[in-house]
């Protein structure tokens, strides 16, 4: 059977030719030649290879239906069910500042350049007052291409005798590519975390499901006097790394229990659905920057890009993001960063004989012990803070 118990089985060409040829001699009589360049064995096999390709659609469609198992378009259908969708690629954006004729206006499309190609554009007509004036632009390509440094943005792409000259003072940001599949998954377990209303774990799954939310933690008072970190009695905080206040606001009050006080040192006024305003609180998470060091010793199985490998494996363990700018969620708010996981990690590239692991919150004072982190915190690492040091 293709589907039982255990799952879905699909056949492959081999077995598909083997029953074909069991098949034909059961009609035709055991004698006859259905060999790999006889004619009937040449037929089976084409008809083999067919429908083995109907047998991997049919593998690909039950697995569509899986988290762990779907992927792309199939994978992002899924996202709904649990109130989520996959991050779009976005355009970097940032402002330029213009020389040029005093009194012009640059319309807004207007188009800049870096000397490596990168296209940008302004976003709203700017006044050269007194000769310079600020724009603000957005990348015409989405992406991580858009995130340039500052002094990069020098060409005019458009040339006009009022605009003289351009340039970037601060650099661009904003830009990403479009949610991997790893990432999407890991934010679908996460926002599956609670379900339901009124108890922590479904406030903190309901803000885990909000647009550029990556980590949450909710810590309630439920005393009848204020606790030691200003919390008043009967209230919440909810702490939340990244997403719009309002969204947030919006989703706390979806949520939380009726009389039951938010707290925080943010607050946003949200409307219930009789057009009620409320005051939603809540804290943005204090961001954790885990700079790593690993020393490592190879042998001939290390691959070439194996420091890029080890780096990816730290990131994904602690949440960052990579190179190629792929963001992983990592550890959970309040969850320290332990010394053993990420040896465990880098053990993951092959060619790994021994591995050392230094730890540090400023990249100046390191440390072999765990980095602790406090229950409103969250521990994040990018490419650019992890060192890879290959022992001779």
């Amino acid at each position: 059977m293709a589907l039982d118990s255990t799952g879905f089985k699909r056949k492959r060409f081999a077995e598909l030719v083997l029953e074909m040829e069991e098949k034909a001699k059961e009609a035709f009589g055991a004698q006859i030649n259905t060999s790999e360049r006889s004619p009937i064995g040449i037929i089976l096999r084409l008809y083999a290879w067919f429908l083995s390709l109907s047998w991997q659609n049919a593998e690909d469609v039950y697995n569509s239906g899986y988290i762990n198992t779907a992927t792309r378009a199939s994978l992002s259908r899924l996202g709904p069910y649990v109130g989520i969708q996959r991050i779009q690629a976005m355009r970097a954006t940032g402002s330029v500042t213009f020389t040029g004729t005093s009194g012009y206006t640059v319309p807004a499309g207007f188009r800049i350049a870096t000397s490596s190609g990168v296209l940008f554009e302004i976003a709203d007509d700017v006044t050269l007052a007194s000769g310079t004036g600020d724009a603000p632009i957005r990348a015409v390509t989405a992406g991580r291409s858009g995130n340039v440094a500052a002094g990069q943005i020098t060409i005019i792409v458009n040339p006009t005798p009022s605009v003289t000259a351009v340039t970037n003072a601060a650099e661009t940001g904003g830009g990403r590519e479009v949610e991997t599949d790893t990432e999407f998954r890991d934010r679908f377990r996460l926002s599956v975390a609670g379900g339901g209303a009124a108890t922590l774990d479904s406030i903190r799954g309901a803000l885990l499901r909000v647009s550029g939310v990556r980590a949450a933690t909710v810590i309630e008072n439920y005393t009848s006097t204020a606790d030691g970190d200003g919390r008043p009695p009967k209230s919440f905080e909810a702490y939340v790394l990244g997403g719009e206040p309002s969204d947030i606001g919006q989703t706390i009050l979806a949520v939380k229990a009726a009389g039951i006080q938010p707290w925080g040192s943010e607050s946003v006024i949200v409307q219930d659905d009789g057009g009620f305003g409320h005051e939603m609180k809540f804290s943005y998470a204090d961001e954790v920057t885990a700079h790593i060091r690993m020393t490592v010793s190879t042998d001939v199985r290390f691959p070439a890009d194996g420091a890029a490998q080890l780096t990816s494996a730290v990131i994904r363990y602690v949440g960052g993001e990579d190179a190629d700018g792929s963001v992983y969620v990592g550890l959970n708010m309040g969850e320290g960063v332990v010394i053993s996981r990420l040896i465990s990690a880098a053990y993951s590239v092959e060619g790994i004989v021994d591995v050392a692991i230094e730890l540090s919150t400023d990249g100046t004072t390191w440390g072999t012990s765990n980095l602790s982190i406090a229950a409103n915190e969250v521990a994040q690492t990018a490419h650019g803070v992890i060192t890879v040091v290959i022992a001779s």
